[in-house]
């Protein structure tokens, strides 16, 4: 009862704790959780409960359930038979408590602190849905970078998985590549590639490497890799027995006047999908800019379900954390609603209101939440 009870909460954001037991309650004895006679817990009872719950139980609730919600008909969820992600990040405003500052700190902008601490959360989203699918979450202090590497492990085979420049890094490629997913991501402009063959569609092969590989070693891999024997070349291999080395295809791009002064900008994309036969540029190219979909998956999160300029309710970690899981909880469970009823209108999802599918869940309540995880 007290997942529903803090999932509520997202439901129901601008209502108090007493408000959201009422509505939450009313409808949980469908569920055989609930007993209709009993009285709604008071906001202290539900703050004990929501203590005892702790931090991993919602977590591991949406590690079960949040599943890619695309089907093969999905308009804008694909890149032919590729399902498209997006991995990003966000942070988010909490209580200002000494337990909430311990743990996830400030940030710092014109030298001085934030006005509240900052959780911060990288996610794994399906483009087409804009469905929350994993994520990890920490302190502000932590780097994107460095909460979206175990992410990387739940890639599967049939995704696509695109990322802006700031995700790069060769270990980062390594391990999502590792996974059978083919990636799509910006590379940052000071990574050297050199050009292994110029394919018909004039994109181009290269070699993405570790940065600590050099000189005659570096030689020998391109060597290989112009020669198609860079599975077999033993410079390509680290330590470890793992790749050191990769073969990617690349497609560049210029996006005219995007800082708004009169110049374009160069977007340099590298790709797994080597066979051009499988995707051309500028369906990669279009494919990448989905990826700007996961900007509506948070604002869907943060000015829909949690309002505007609003921080989160919690006043401790552990229940932060909760918090977090419930709320991508809740925008998972209404991406699954708009997207059965788009494709059943055969429509992208884009063109159903988040707004008012969350207003029609909430009318549908009156008096119960009603809705399983």
């Amino acid at each position: 009862m007290t997942a529903y009870l803090t999932m509520g909460l997202w439901l129901f954001a601008d209502d108090d704790y007493a408000e959201v037991a009422k509505k939450v309650t009313g409808g949980l004895d469908r569920f055989g959780c609930w007993d209709a006679g009993w009285l709604a817990p008071t906001p202290g009872g539900i703050s004990q409960a929501r203590k005892r719950l702790g931090r991993d139980v919602l977590a591991e609730v949406f590690e079960r359930v949040a599943r890619p919600v695309a089907s093969p008909v999905t308009s804008g969820a694909w890149l032919r038979d590729r399902r498209v992600l997006a991995i990003d990040g966000f942070d988010v405003d909490v209580p200002d408590t000494m337990e909430n500052a311990a743990e996830f700190g400030y940030s710092r902008t014109g030298g001085g602190p934030s006005a509240f601490p900052k959780a911060r959360v990288v996610a794994l989203t399906e483009c087409g849905t804009h469905a929350f699918l994993a994520a990890e979450v920490g302190a502000y202090a932590v780097a994107e970078q460095t909460l979206a590497m175990p992410l990387y492990s739940r890639l599967r085979r049939g995704e696509l998985l695109t990322a802006d420049r700031a995700f790069y890094s060769f270990t980062a490629w390594d391990r999502a590549q590792a996974t059978g997913a083919d990636l799509l991501w910006r590379i940052q402009a000071g990574i050297r590639l050199p050009v292994i063959e110029i394919l018909g569609d004039g994109t181009y092969l290269t070699v993405l490497m570790d940065k600590t590989i050099r000189g005659g070693r570096r030689d020998r891999i391109l060597a290989a890799a112009a020669g198609g024997t860079l599975d077999t070349c033993d410079d390509a291999i680290n330590d470890r027995g793992l790749p050191a080395a990769h073969l990617v295809r690349v497609v560049e791009y210029d996006v005219p006047d995007r800082a708004g002064n009169g110049t374009g900008e160069l977007i340099t994309l590298a790709t797994t999908i080597t066979d051009p036969a499988q995707a051309g540029p500028d369906e990669l190219a279009e494919a990448y800019h989905l990826r700007w979909e996961h900007e509506t998956a948070n604002d869907q999160l943060k000015t829909h379900l949690r309002g505007p300029g609003r921080i989160l309710r919690s006043k401790l970690p552990d229940l932060v954390h909760q918090e977090i899981w419930a709320w991508l909880l809740v925008q998972h469970a209404l991406t699954v609603l708009i997207t059965a009823a788009a494709d059943a209108a055969a429509i992208d999802p884009d063109r159903i209101s988040f707004t008012d599918t969350l207003r029609l869940v909430r009318r549908s309540a009156t008096g119960s939440a009603a809705i399983s995880p």
